[in-house]
C-alpha cells in the first residue's frame, strides 16, 4: 500500500532539511499572538485587563444590568490603554469608561473612570476603589 504523494500546491514548501519556508508575501497561517507561549511581536503589545480586573468590572456591570441602569458594554484594547465602555442603550454614547493606562501607574494610578463628557470622575491605583464611584446608591432627599 503506497502513501499518497503530497500535493504539489502545498501552503508552505518544505525545505530539504525539514524546515518550513515562509514567504513575505503570504500571510502567516496562525498569528504569533495567538500561539500560547509565543513571545510578543515587537510593536503589537496591547494593554488588557487581567482576569481579576475583569471579574471586578463585570460584577459591577452585572449588578447594574440587574437594576436596569445599564444594558450594553464594549471592550477595547490598544497599545496605550484598555477601555471598558458602559452604555445605557447600544445606540447611545458611552455613559462611562473604565480605563487602564499602565503609563500612569506610578503617577496618578493606572485606573480611571471617565464620564461621557471626558471628565475624569475618579483615578487611582486600586481598581475596586476607583469603580466604587459607579456603585453608589442614590438616596432620597426630602426637603
Amino acid at each position: 500500500m503506497n502513501d499518497p504523494e503530497p500535493a504539489e500546491d502545498s501552503r508552505l514548501p518544505i525545505m530539504t532539511d525539514g524546515r518550513v519556508q515562509a514567504f513575505a508575501s503570504r500571510a502567516p497561517l496562525v498569528s504569533p499572538r495567538l500561539v500560547a507561549g509565543a513571545p510578543p511581536v515587537h510593536g503589537s503589545e496591547t494593554v488588557s485587563f487581567d482576569r481579576f480586573e475583569l471579574r471586578e468590572i463585570l460584577n459591577l456591570y452585572g449588578r447594574k444590568v440587574a437594576e436596569g441602569e445599564w444594558r450594553d458594554y464594549a471592550v477595547d484594547f490598544t497599545p496605550q490603554k484598555a477601555v471598558f465602555s458602559i452604555y445605557r442603550r447600544a445606540s447611545e454614547c458611552a455613559l462611562f469608561r473604565i480605563e487602564k493606562t499602565p503609563k500612569l501607574a506610578k503617577k496618578q494610578g493606572a485606573y480611571s473612570v471617565v464620564a461621557t463628557t471626558g471628565l475624569v470622575l475618579k483615578r487611582g491605583h486600586d481598581l475596586r476603589r476607583v469603580i466604587a464611584i459607579l456603585d453608589k446608591r442614590l438616596k432620597l432627599v426630602s426637603g
